[in-house]
């Protein structure tokens, strides 16, 4: 296949096929799952996705937290897989990447037995193992360098001011639509160098990544991922053909010429795009909206804010915290071994439940509530640890900045007026709706 070839019969690589089958399954047993509390510890899963769209998820973990912090499930779907729900048992299983692989992807996946050979399914980079992944992650890593990232500051402010100054005042509007989506995908398209008019289209192949197919919902089956999935396919090939006779600092020439990376076919370029897109984009966007409905659950800590803007940076820590844009990480095991205490079989998935070690009490005090001024509010796992880390950690951090910035700058309050839709999802913990309005000074 050539870079130009996009035939629609082409099978995607990247989501593999089969790609939301255990979350599908959990998730088709529908919202009414019993309260954690009326449960025996070994019938706990909390791999359903209702469980998080009715924010109903907290006490599953903390009952694993206490009682078995690296948890057994299986499930026809899935097979074997562990959930590891403490910051240590986490770091450990990140640390040691030769026994707890990344390449056989980072979602809760088909047993490898049916799933083929180990890194089949997928070329972007936060599914591989060193040294493969070092080399394609360090192609892209010059976006977000501190040079590149004081460089885009001046325009990250120009546009968060520019969409500040267009909200109404006095009527109720949707805060993700409007500012975080808004955001995200302006910032995105800067990196990408990506058509601005057609900048919602990353918005799109972002949502639909990670969506599970119902009817009504963001896709109603897996064919409708594959068509769409393929338009992303057609768009960026005719970026990369432009790129490779015009190179930028973008992330597209970053990838159509680097060593690493510049012999890929389109569709295998596609893992690494819509995993650079959905870095930037869902995650984002979903600590920015949770931001607001942080601050607005825990006023008093927005009053704290409101008082001593010099707060922002740790406040941005905290939130990300507290939010855990993706809930959870997955790798498997490549050999017989144990981690924290349970004997783990060669080919066992394991679960790293970041949003479950972020709510971990024995780490943060009141760890459920919003506390700006928490002094290990920095130590969360919202970005990862080891050599999966979060690239665009700095980047996040910024934009989440900045945005703080001008909001106290214009603003007396941002008040929620509902509570927010949220994100039909184990993986993605994010909100599809957050209803505001606006006070101006």
């Amino acid at each position: 296949m050539t870079d130009t070839d996009t035939s629609t019969d082409t099978e995607i690589p990247w989501p593999p096929a089969g790609f939301r089958g255990p979350e599908q399954e959990q998730a088709e047993k529908g919202a009414d799952v019993a309260p954690a509390d009326e449960l025996a510890l070994e019938e706990i899963n909390p791999l359903n996705a209702h469980l998080f769209a009715n924010d109903r998820y907290h006490r599953y973990f903390e009952r694993l937290r206490n009682e078995d912090p690296v948890h057994f499930n299986e499930i026809e779907t899935a097979g074997r897989y562990w959930s590891v729900t403490k910051g240590e048992d986490i770091k450990a299983a990140e640390a040691d990447w030769q026994t707890f692989s990344s390449a056989s992807g980072i979602t809760l996946g088909v047993p490898t037995a049916e799933r083929g050979a180990v890194g089949s399914e997928t070329s972007a980079f936060i599914a591989m193992d060193p040294p493969e992944h070092r080399a394609q992650r360090r192609t892209v890593t010059p976006a977000v360098q501190p040079k590149n990232l004081m460089n885009l500051e001046p325009l990250i402010r120009e546009r968060t001011v520019e969409v500040l100054e267009s909200l109404p005042e006095g009527e109720t509007f949707d805060w993700v639509e409007t500012v975080s989506i808004e955001l995200t995908t302006r910032m995105l398209a800067t990196l990408f160098d990506f058509p601005f008019e057609d900048r919602m289209k990353l918005a799109r192949w972002s949502d639909i990544v990670f969506a599970i197919p119902e009817p009504g919902g963001v896709i109603e089956s897996l064919e409708q991922r594959q068509e769409e999935l393929m338009e992303c396919v057609q768009y960026f090939s005719g970026l990369w053909e432009e790129r490779r006779e015009s190179p930028g600092g973008d992330l597209v020439s970053m990838l159509v010429h680097g060593e690493a990376t510049k012999g890929m076919s389109a569709v295998e370029h596609l893992g690494n795009l819509l995993l650079l897109i959905v870095g930037g984009n869902d995650t984002t966007r979903n600590t920015m909206s949770g931001s607001v409905y942080g601050l607005n659950t825990f006023p008093e800590q927005y009053d704290k804010l409101v008082a001593n803007p010099d707060l922002i940076r740790n406040m941005v820590q905290e939130i990300i915290r507290w939010q855990t844009p993706l809930s959870y990480m997955r790798r498997t095991a490549t050999r017989d071994c144990e981690l924290g205490g349970k004997q783990i079989k060669k080919d066992d998935q394991l679960l790293m439940w970041y949003l479950s070690a972020n709510r971990d009490a024995t780490v943060f005090d009141n760890a459920d509530a919003v506390d700006i001024e928490r002094e290990n509010a920095d130590q969360h796992l919202s970005f990862g640890y080891g050599v999966h880390r979060c690239m665009g950690l700095r980047l996040a951090e910024m934009q989440l900045r900045i945005l703080w910035e001008e909001i106290l700058e214009r603003f007396e309050r941002i008040e929620v007026q509902a509570e927010p839709g949220r994100t039909l999802s184990s993986f993605v913990h994010g909100y599809t709706s957050l209803p505001v309005t606006v006070t101006r000074k």
